[in-house]
């Protein structure tokens, strides 16, 4: 009999916080679960990732009008993935922005994306009948960079690199060197890399840095507040995706085949990241994804509900 999904068996709510990082940054997170950043500018308010339903949304949205009643204009997808995306109505934006590459992902996967998603995290898609029909379209898209005015205070969004996924866009305040990442980086979090460029991971993390962030907004954890803080984020990440990479690369070069290489790599990992949040549920999905990168698979394969079943029973099956 298989095990469930680590994330099927999580059933407790997480405590919620939301830090002022500056007159115009905020951070919504809750101990591990997906983050969204609020940007209020002189005539308007942006939101990096929506939450994963409207109902969940709506939460944020409390928590905006506590410090603004500026008009929500801009919803920004760092990624494609359903738990960023789904909210995305309950905002009543006038744009949803997302790089081009993150567009095609989600004409090329997002319906797969989405049933798959919400088949592995039951807790993260809170009241999903709140979901509309259909995919969250982006109304405005870029390639590379795009600046936006919120009256005086500059928004860059930027691809820095293929990393997580290959839409991967940052959110970044020049002015006040604050950064939203999305899940570029995570803090005391595992990195979800079913999706993930691993080769590419680390020098896209070496063009974060590069930018000198004193504060940052990761994908998953508690925001950075310090250029130290923001540092420990970066190395944290790099270390993870560069080890599991390492490992799964050496193990499928010594013509060893996945099962094994899982097995090794999870206790491998589990010494120094075992108790990152949500470490049992991505790792069987992040050395899938390494395996195939090391082999024969350059881009992602599409995960569907049935593939994700197929390969944790192979994996996790007893």
């Amino acid at each position: 009999m298989s095990k469930a999904f680590a994330s099927q068996a999580d059933l407790v709510e997480k405590k919620i916080s939301f830090d002022k990082l500056s007159d115009n940054a905020y951070a919504y997170t809750a101990e591990g679960d997906p983050n969204s950043g609020i940007i209020v500018g002189d005539d308007a308010v942006m939101v990096i990732d929506t939450q994963a339903t409207p109902v969940m949304a709506a939460d944020v949205v409390r928590r905006i009008r506590e410090v603004t009643d500026k008009p929500i204009k801009y919803v920004v997808l760092s990624h494609y993935h359903a738990v960023r995306v789904l909210g995305a109505s309950a905002y009543g934006a006038q744009q949803i922005i997302a790089s081009q590459d993150t567009y095609d992902l989600i004409v090329e996967r997002g319906e797969q994306d989405k049933a798959s998603e919400i088949g592995r995290f039951p807790r993260l898609f809170n009241a999903v009948e709140s979901v509309p029909p259909g995919m969250t379209w982006p109304t405005m898209t870029f390639n590379g960079k795009m600046t936006i005015w919120l009256g005086k205070l500059e928004v860059q969004l930027l691809q820095l690199g293929r990393g997580h996924t290959k839409g991967d866009t940052v959110a970044w305040l020049p002015q006040q060197k604050i950064l939203f990442s999305g899940d570029l980086v995570e803090y005391d979090a595992t990195p979800y890399a079913g999706d993930a460029y691993f080769e590419d991971w680390p020098t896209t993390l070496d063009a974060i840095a590069a930018l000198a962030p004193e504060k940052l907004v990761p994908g998953r954890g508690a925001s950075l507040q310090t250029p130290a803080q923001v540092q420990a984020g970066l190395e944290g990440t790099r270390a993870f995706v560069s080890e599991l990479f390492e490992q799964v690369r050496a193990g499928a070069a010594a013509g060893k085949g996945l099962g094994d290489v899982y097995r090794e790599t999870l206790a491998a990992l589990r010494p120094r990241y075992g108790q990152w949040v949500i470490f049992d549920h991505c790792m069987p999905f992040d050395v899938t994804r390494a395996y195939d990168e090391a082999t024969k698979f350059p881009d992602p394969r599409i995960w569907t509900a049935e593939r994700d079943l197929e390969m944790w029973r192979s994996l996790e099956g007893h």
